[in-house]
């Protein structure tokens, strides 16, 4: 199975577990042990097409990345109510619906209160399911039922529409030199990207039923193919010819044909995908027949990356990857990197460190080795590093990372405030001209995009108003985008400032009701009617938004003490609102106009809400923050914004 797909059904209970989980150290040094000495293929090819080329013009996500909310687990779709009082003591029976969601397979069949649907790692929520639980966590309760003893947030295991990349984002700008990191932006949007350069001959094969190759049109539940783009970029920039052979079906006969294939002309085969430990899982399964000794390490004590599989079949390494992106990556650099070198007669990767502060805590799991990807930006007293992580789909969370850092896997936390090394990515690190940290909005890219073409570095973090506020009360940042509503003054913005702080203003974003044009119950109708109506029927789905977004603020003051059906189904941005809508598993939410129309959504408007920047007071005068100023003022970033449905202040 690929980047995304996981078992199905009662496979989910009883499933084959991981062979013996090893210690990173261990792992590797059985597994050179075993291979070492090899023959070194020694060619000298120059790189291919775009990798290593610079962009000519910027490059905007024409998708949301993810296309629709997905499970992050293999388990079962469930209502966070429905398990509000679970305990060890008290569990919960939940009555198991007769459809397995499987990658590549949009559900058919809604989850009622007192219901739950197996769904696998990547599956498309289903409607009325606000949340996941691992199948760890769940007991068989007869042939249709299962017991679950702990409750479950909504959003559990959860990656929303959108949030990892928002249609008419950004991706890369022109004068970009593009990288592994770059391509695999651009195949996650479906841009066909593929560079080739070549050492060791590597052959590299995705498998996953649901994947579509960049450049081809995205079906139903579908995602474009990531890990093979961007697999096959990070060996050609570490000494290897990647040669990349498409995408293989979870068909056992096929991928056996393939991989024969695949070894028989290349020198080391990759795969992405197909090393769970779920029943669809085949690739470690075949890898007994391709030749002597076999699997070597299948499970290592990393994370991201625990499903690695690491395997040496008649001298020939084969290495199979975890299928999401992030997992995929982290696990290739440590661990495959250092023998790819070798085999390419290079010398071991140097790697550039850093001291950088950590800002906020971040929490980890006992007993696993975890990286933890950040951003740079320079403060008061030195480096600081924002986590960037998105979770292990999240391709962006790669290629916006200055770097990572390390938590040892007896500790299951990072306290705010640590001073931690960070390996860079890149031997060089540059802090950014201007640094951003607060709510996200496509207009930013608006504003931004002449500094950017002008040759000042731009960075943007997208931690919400109330998390960019803390940031610009800290001097992180410049600027911090906030649109906070208070009650009492009823105004925006401006009772949330502090000392040393002043408002800029940006611009208004039409927030409003968005629903599926002709549907009757909202069709001409203001606001607070279609509320009304929504409230009305039973059989109406909302979709919320997080609890400090501006956007759920305007909710709740409509619904006052009423929490319909959807009411936990709480996704962090305007896209995965607009894309639930669409794709039927919401009837109703709140977004912004720009958005809904991008989707072909109906659209009520209610409150045009203040989108602003919070100034630190100390950093007016540099030059970058004087820019981004003068391009908010300009008649051109004025029309800009005006004609992407945004009214400037």
């Amino acid at each position: 199975m690929s980047q995304n797909q996981q078992p199905q059904g009662r496979d989910s209970v009883d499933q084959d577990q991981f062979l013996t989980i090893l210690p990173r150290e261990d792992a590797l040094a059985r597994f050179e042990a075993t291979l070492f000495p090899v023959a070194m293929p020694r060619e000298q090819r120059s790189l291919a097409d775009a990798l290593g080329c610079a962009l000519i013009e910027d490059v905007v996500a024409p998708i949301d990345v993810p296309p629709f909310d997905r499970s992050n687990v293999d388990g079962f779709a469930v209502r966070s109510a429905d398990l509000a009082c679970a305990a060890e003591t008290s569990p919960v029976r939940l009555m198991l619906n007769d459809e397995v969601i499987a990658c590549g397979v949009a559900p058919a069949r809604p989850v009622l209160s007192g219901t739950a649907t197996s769904i696998a790692t990547g599956g498309p929520l289903p409607r009325g399911a606000d949340a996941v639980v691992m199948v760890e966590h769940t007991q068989p309760a007869g042939p249709r039922a299962i017991e679950i003893r702990r409750a479950a947030p909504p959003g559990q295991f959860v990656s929303y529409a959108g949030s990892d990349i928002a249609r008419g984002e950004a991706l890369l700008r022109a004068g970009t030199v593009i990288g592994s990191r770059e391509i695999g932006i651009c195949a996650a949007c479906g841009i066909a990207k593929i560079p080739v350069a070549r050492k060791p001959r590597v052959a590299v094969i995705s498998t996953g039923d649901e994947l579509v190759q960049p450049g081809e049109a995205l079906r139903p539940a579908a995602v474009y193919d990531t890990n093979g783009a961007i697999v096959a970029a990070a060996i050609n920039e570490n000494g290897g010819e990647a040669a990349f052979l498409g995408a293989t079906p979870d068909d056992e006969v096929l991928l056996e044909s393939a991989m024969r294939a695949a070894l028989a002309q290349s020198d080391m085969l990759v795969l992405s995908g197909g090393t769970s430990k779920g029943a669809g899982d085949v690739s470690h399964r075949i890898i007994a027949r391709l030749g002597k000794p076999g699997i070597i390490a299948h499970g290592v004590a990393l994370k991201p990356g625990k499903p690695l599989c690491l395997a040496v079949c008649d001298g020939k390494p084969v290495v199979i990857l975890p299928g999401f992106p992030t997992s995929a990556m982290f696990t290739f650099h440590d661990m495959i990197v250092p023998v790819l070198r070798r085999m390419a007669g290079l010398p071991p990767r140097a790697e550039a460190k850093v001291t950088a502060k950590i800002p906020v805590r971040i929490a980890s799991e006992l007993g696993r080795t975890e990286f933890v990807m950040v951003s740079l930006v320079e403060g008061a007293g030195g480096l600081i590093a924002y986590p960037t992580g998105k979770g292990s789909g999240a391709i962006t969370s790669f290629a916006q990372a200055d770097g990572f850092l390390k938590i040892d896997a007896l500790a299951d936390q990072m306290p705010a405030g640590t001073q931690a090394e960070v390996t860079l990515f890149t031997p060089h690190v540059r802090a950014p001209d201007l640094v951003i940290v607060g709510s996200h909005c496509t207009g930013l890219d608006l504003v931004t995009a002449p500094l950017a073409h002008a040759g000042l570095s731009v960075r943007s973090i997208a931690v919400g108003s109330l998390g960019g506020l803390a940031a610009a009360k800290r001097g992180e940042c410049d600027l911090a985008p906030i649109h906070l509503f208070d009650d009492k003054t009823e105004t925006y913005n401006t009772p949330f400032l502090s000392q040393g702080l002043e408002l800029v203003g940006g611009w208004r974003r039409m927030q409003g009701i968005v629903f599926r044009k002709g549907d009757a119950r909202f069709e001409g109708l203001n606001a607070q009617e279609a509320v009304r109506a929504a409230l009305a029927d039973a059989a109406c789905i909302m979709v919320n938004r997080n609890q400090g977004a501006g956007t759920r603020i305007l909710i709740d003051r409509l619904l006052g003490d009423r929490r319909p059906d959807g009411y936990w189904n709480q996704p962090r941005s305007h896209n995965a609102v607009a894309a639930a809508v669409a794709q039927h598993r919401a009837d109703w939410g709140m977004t912004i106009a720009p958005v809904a129309h991008a989707s072909g959504l109906g659209f009520i408007p209610l409150a045009e809400e203040h989108y602003d920047f919070a100034l630190v007071s100390a950093r007016k005068q540099r030059p970058a923050v004087q820019a981004f100023l003068d391009a908010l003022a300009s008649d051109e970033r004025r029309a800009a914004l005006a004609e992407a449905g945004f009214r400037p202040a």
